[in-house]
């Protein structure tokens, strides 16, 4: 009796669980309640049990269908259930989901307007898989830095040796009792800082914002058969907010961050391509223990998109899937021809790859319903701030392959906006008193958002942020462009004004505008094509062809539009060319070529990347020609004069010469009543500065001569050239002499009392236009005296000075500027007035100013023990001697028909060289 009623038991609790499967299956729907793993159904051999057993199973199946009601299913990559009412959103996992590799893309939607935290900007790109322990599903970073091929004996020690990151640990809400596919409530795990933006927050406002779960709920999800998309608004707040002008209340702040969950594509035919660092791609790098590679442990691969011919036999051949950028329909119909036309520009490039129109571009529609940041569009978008002006071209790439699967570039609309504006109601964003804090010389300055909670793979390294588990790529700190490029298509728009007497709304300045805008986007595209900068682009064409549009039109203004160009300035009676790039350059051209072009020999499964090195090496064989010269951006640091940003032509000795001299025609046409009748002379004091900085940018670029070197990315055996070759001792001594003349010389400014007299600053105090404590009228000294110095003691710098002494050695006798000689040189060219035996002369305020920095240089290098060279030092002595016996000479013969302020001067130069001296002597 009791064996049948064990069996009446155990057949009623299988009809329990064929009706709730068949419940389950059919509502597609969870219970928010049941956060208990559901184990499938016991034997049960008691009556009793078997009773509880089933109530039990009837208490979950009420409270499931409690829940049920309003939940919205999606079925996709992963199964997404919504509920409308508590807003909650669950994931689904199956079973053979688990420890798969997927892309994780991780963008901000919506952003601040200033300090760093913009609209568009990428976060976190990595690799990422679900791990189940016990009654969790662990978010595992994936680590991709370390490998070794299948089957060798290594192979397993490699995962124990280097550790995966898990980020998070999310308790596994229920389990489909019978597909067993895992539920997880997606709150956990993304409503928790998942992009780490506490920490950016901290970062780049320097304030304590903590995240507001109350104030933080999801937006937007939707699943696809290959990517999950949601949108997630975060609520944060601070008790003493931050130091904020977009903010009404900087104590709260909401930030909405889009989330891409993709399939990796897998076994599709692409071949990684090996790098080559003669040709500027970003690479997907990691260290090989196979036995096969001791030699060189890392392998590298360049960053490239998938792209194949549709006919493999032809020379020419449009490809089966081309590249799409679309347009976001936020960008302004006025701007959208430019960008087309800068997108298209790559074109060309791809037809030397076999490629017939690679790249198309499409119009994002008004009522499109697809996201911008959707991992499956390609997206131009267009975002404001109050203090941006940078556009960027970030990609995500698969970090196993370096195959690119998306990419998206951002432009702030104050890169046009300020140029659309009356030039001389160009906004004081740009102002010297913000300029001052920038780093001086040839190099851009730029923005990082960067932050350390990212992880090492979010870090910038000084140009694009090295990948690891995170394949996302930013410019130089991580933004393109920046400050200095909205600073120099301005002076360009000025310049227009003072030197062509263009009108702003006149049609040659659409056209800059539009030429700007399309310079870059396409520098852009390039980043997002895989190129890195090539510094050494603008140096193809002579000065004197530079405004010569047969040239540019064909062959480009530049060898690579992935430099940062300075506006073509025409000089003093030449006819204006192009003021930025329309083609791209024969670089461009080049390294499309290695990265893209078909491999005829190389075809079928199994290829593998190291086939093709034969091939891909005749293409790297043609680096040595001067117009495929290529410098990224650790090479722009001081060394080679003719890898700078913001130069141009190959002789930028005589291009900064015409900028300094279409300085001063500026600052004259400003002399002369530039400002129309009512307007503020606060917008004079911008433009002046502007002119400046313009002019002693130009006059930095002289200085990279001084010690400097080209470097070429030679291979042994391809060339028989040098990978360093020291500037010529004349150009060295040709820089010298224009600095001093540019410079440093007495006559080398000159203003009128009229002008510096109407260079009143900005009175408007209010958000967005602050008034700083600074002095009310112009000071030009300090100004002046700034530049000289950065400029001087760049040119004393140890570094320099270690440089020229061992060029000396690197060189034939007598053919490198000396340190004796340096120093000889500046020292009597800004002390001219002392060492010059002609009739006595006042020294003017800014030539005593220069001394008296010159002399500081001089007495901090004698006195100074640390980290000083030992020849500059005695170098700097010996120069102090010199000039004591010139200024006591000076004075004995002159001293009465000489002005107090010289005199004074003189004398107590003199007497400072003599304590130092003095004390120097008393320390050894």
């Amino acid at each position: 009796m009791r064996h049948w009623i064990a069996k009446l038991a155990i057949c009623t609790i299988l009809l329990y669980n064929f009706f709730l499967n068949n419940s389950w299956a059919s509502a597609n729907q969870l219970t928010e309640t049941d956060v208990q793993q559901l184990n499938p159904i016991p034997v049960v051999e008691n009556l009793a049990v078997a009773n509880n057993f089933g109530e039990t199973k009837k208490q979950e199946l009420r409270r499931y269908r409690e829940t049920v009601k309003g939940v919205i299913k999606q079925a996709g990559l992963f199964t997404l259930y919504s509920q409308e009412e508590s807003g909650k959103v669950y994931l689904e996992i199956k079973p053979k989901q688990l420890n798969k590799s997927y892309l994780a893309t991780v963008t901000l939607e919506s952003g601040l307007g200033e300090s760093g935290i913009y609209s568009g900007l990428p976060l976190a790109d990595f690799l990422f898989y679900f791990r189940r322990v016990n009654n969790n599903l662990h978010f595992v970073i994936q680590n991709v830095k370390f490998r070794i091929k299948s089957g060798e004996a290594e192979e397993r020690s490699l995962a124990r040796s280097f550790s995966d990151s898990v980020l998070y640990s999310v308790a596994i809400d229920s389990i489909d009792p019978r597909s067993k596919n895992l539920i997880i409530n997606l709150e956990e795990l993304l409503i928790q800082d998942f992009p780490g933006l506490t920490t950016l927050l901290k970062y780049s406002l320097q304030a304590d914002y903590r995240l507001e779960s109350s104030k933080s709920y999801f937006g937007n999800v939707n699943s696809f058969p290959q990517n999950v998309e949601i949108d997630a608004n975060y609520g944060f707040s601070s008790p003493e907010g931050a130091n904020l002008i977009t903010l009404p209340d900087s104590r709260a702040l909401s930030l909405k961050v889009h989330y891409s969950f993709s399939q990796l594509q897998e076994n599709n035919g692409y071949i990684p391509r090996i790098a080559d660092d003669r040709v500027g791609y970003f690479i997907t790098a990691f260290q090989d223990f196979s036995d096969n590679n001791l030699q060189e442990p890392f392998v590298r691969y360049i960053n490239r998109w998938h792209l194949e011919p549709s006919d493999p036999t032809a020379p020419l051949s449009p490809p089966k899937k081309p590249i799409v950028f679309w347009i976001e329909n936020a960008v302004p119909p006025i701007y959208r021809n430019a960008i087309q036309e800068g997108v298209l520009m790559w074109n060309q490039a791809f037809v030397k790859a076999g490629f017939q129109n690679a790249i198309e571009v499409r119009q994002m529609p008004d009522d499109a319903d697809w996201h911008p940041a959707d991992v499956r569009y390609n997206t131009i978008r267009w975002f404001n701030s109050l203090d941006a002006g940078f556009a960027r071209g970030p990609m995500r790439v698969n970090p196993l392959t370096g195959e690119i699967l998306d990419a998206d570039i951002i432009v702030d609309a104050n890169m046009v906006r300020s140029i659309q504006q009356e030039y001389h109601a160009l906004i004081e964003a740009s102002s010297m008193c913000q300029a001052e804090g920038r780093r001086q010389g040839a190099g851009g300055i730029e923005f990082s958002t960067q932050h350390p909670a990212l992880s090492e793979n979010l870090r910038a390294r000084g140009t694009r942020v090295e990948q690891s588990s995170v394949t996302q790529h930013f410019q130089d700190t991580d933004t393109c462009y920046g400050a200095e490029s909205t600073e120099q298509v301005a002076m360009g728009a000025l310049a227009l004004s003072l030197l062509q007497n263009t009108k702003p709304n006149s049609q040659t300045m659409k056209e800059y505008v539009h030429q700007y805008l399309r310079s870059v986007i396409a520098h852009e595209v390039g980043h997002t094509l895989g190129l890195r900068h090539n510094f050494h682009g603008s140096t193809m064409l002579a000065p004197q062809e530079l405004n010569n549009t047969e040239i540019t039109h064909t062959k480009g203004l530049a060898g690579s539009v992935m430099d940062y160009l300075p506006v073509n300035i025409a000089p003093q009676g030449v006819q204006q060319g192009e003021y930025f790039p329309s083609v791209i350059g024969p670089y461009d051209e080049w390294a499309i070529e290695y990265g893209y072009k078909k491999n005829p020999d190389v075809a079928g499964e199994g290829v593998t990347p190291e086939a093709e090195k034969s091939f891909l090496e005749e293409i790297a064989l043609a680096s040595p020609q001067p117009e495929l010269s290529y410098a990224t951006d650790e090479d722009t640091h001081d060394i080679n004069p003719l890898a700078n940003l913001w130069d141009m032509s190959s002789d930028v000795l005589v291009y900064s010469q015409w900028q300094m001299d279409n300085a001063r025609v500026m600052w004259q046409r400003l002399d002369e009543g530039y400002l129309p009748k009512g307007e503020s002379y606060s917008s004079l004091r911008v433009l002046f500065n502007r002119v400046l900085r313009y002019y002693f940018r130009n006059a930095s670029l002289l200085s990279q001569y001084i010690g400097g070197q080209s470097f070429r990315r030679l291979h042994a055996g391809n060339d028989n050239s040098w990978a360093f070759v020291p500037v010529s001792l004349t150009q060295q001594r040709q820089a010298l002499a224009k600095l001093q003349e540019y410079v440093f010389a007495e006559d080398a400014f000159s203003f009128s009392p009229q002008l510096l007299n109407q260079l009143a600053p900005s009175r408007w105090q209010h958000w967005g236009s602050p008034i700083h404590h600074s002095r009310l009228d112009y000071p030009i000294h300090d100004r002046i005296l700034s530049f000289q110095s950065a400029i001087l003691r760049s040119l004393l710098d140890g570094d320099r000075l270690n440089r020229l002494r061992d060029v000396e050695l690197k060189s034939q006798p007598g053919q490198a500027l000396s340190l004796p000689e340096l120093f000889e040189t500046l020292q009597t060219g800004i002390w001219t007035e002392v060492f010059t035996p002609e009739e006595p002369k006042p020294i003017s305020s800014i030539r005593r100013s220069l001394q008296r920095e010159h002399l500081n240089i001089l007495l901090e290098m004698v006195l100074n023990t640390n980290d000083q060279l030992e020849e500059g030092r005695t170098l700097a002595w010996y120069e102090l001697r010199q000039l004591q016996t010139a200024i006591n000479t000076k004075l004995q013969q002159f001293g009465t028909a000489l002005d107090m302020y010289t005199v004074a001067h003189l004398e107590f130069a003199g007497d400072r060289i003599t304590k130092a001296l003095n004390a120097q002597l008393l320390s050894q």
